[in-house]
């Protein structure tokens, strides 16, 4: 059969002959005898392109905006942010799940992803767990509930109190965002029932509850954080393991006696499934190296983040188990996406 009558290669193939290719092994020949490996291709070939699934600006986009700096610094790598939003963060990852499994496409994902496993089961377009591989966690960023100064409740017991009272309304920045899914754990922990109002992003919810339209607000720290310092708003309870250094007097969740409040809405870096273990660890290792500079924590902090370096075992166990934790709030609350 000469070329031209040759069949089209079929793409789970052309998956496995890139992967190869990443590894470092040549598709013509793959190995020579007695095992050796031919000469191996450099890596990375062309830019690495760094899909993040949400628009410019927003934290996920600046803190992978920094690791891209970083890395390019450091391992000289060419990083090239590229955002991709829409389809609740999925267009972005079904992208990064169809790409070549080289090394050369990456995704940041969000806890909005872990959740989105579970609220878009068979329709997101890809599968988290089964179509991507982990290559390191970056670090995450803390759920603060708010109230207006002006409010009565002062505390996470006075809130309860007066939502068993009479009904509250519950403002987040929307359905199946982080603050909503606090929102949804916090009622299952405390047997509530506050009337959800959801918006098209943090900000729009914090300027009503300012306003007195809203009785309390489940927010994404970074963005309740300033008008809790200038005074405006009033925080009850965080949801890191400690307190914060910018708002040292705000108790934690457990002790204000909700420990399974917890609620990290972590940041961290997938690529297609596939990619050689090899190159993933290669990869990863540099994320984490350089997560764990000062210089580049103290950055990430400043916007909010809790720095948390892990690499792709570490990070790949974490995120199963928040896909897991996750879906089972998600059922019990029966939060459903249209």
């Amino acid at each position: 059969m000469n070329r031209e009558q040759q069949p089209p290669m079929n793409p789970s193939r052309r998956r496995v002959l890139a992967a190869i290719g990443a590894a470092g092994l040549g598709a013509s020949g793959l190995l020579l005898p007695g095992g050796q490996a031919l000469a191996q291709k450099p890596w990375p070939e062309r830019p690495i392109n760094y899909i993040v699934p949400f628009p410019p600006g927003g934290l996920t986009d600046v803190a992978a905006r920094q690791v891209g700096k970083a890395l390019g610094d450091a391992e000289r790598w060419n990083v090239v942010v590229e955002n991709k939003p829409g389809g609740a963060a999925n267009i972005g990852a079904a992208h990064v799940s169809h790409a070549a499994p080289d090394g050369h496409t990456w995704l940041a994902i969000t806890l909005s992803h872990a959740a989105n496993a579970t609220l878009f089961a068979g329709r997101a377009g890809y599968d988290l767990i089964r179509d991507l591989t982990p290559l390191a966690g970056l670090a995450s960023s803390p759920i603060m509930v708010v109230v207006n100064t002006k409010s009565n409740i002062r505390s996470m017991e006075d809130l309860a109190r007066a939502a068993r009272a009479k009904q509250l309304s519950a403002g987040s920045s929307g359905n199946g965002t982080p603050p909503h899914l606090t929102l949804a754990l916090y009622q299952k922990l405390t047997g509530t029932a506050l009337m959800h109002v959801p918006y098209k992003g943090g900000a729009p919810s914090l300027t009503d509850l300012i306003g007195g339209h809203l009785d309390v607000v489940f927010s994404n720290y970074p963005e309740s954080l300033p008008h809790v310092k200038g005074g405006a708003l009033r925080a009850l309870a965080i949801t890191t393991r400690e307190r914060t250094a910018d708002l040292p007097e705000v108790p934690t969740v457990a002790q204000a006696g909700l420990p399974d409040l917890i609620v990290e809405n972590f940041t961290g870096v997938l690529a297609p499934a596939g990619t050689p273990p090899a190159l993933v660890n290669r990869i990863g290792e540099a994320i984490v190296r350089q997560m764990s500079q000062p210089a580049l924590q103290q950055s990430l902090a400043q916007l909010g983040f809790v720095p948390q370096p892990r690499g792709p075992e570490a990070f790949g166990a974490y995120l199963k188990a928040e896909v897991e934790r996750w879906a089972r709030i998600i059922r019990d609350a029966n939060i459903q996406i249209a």
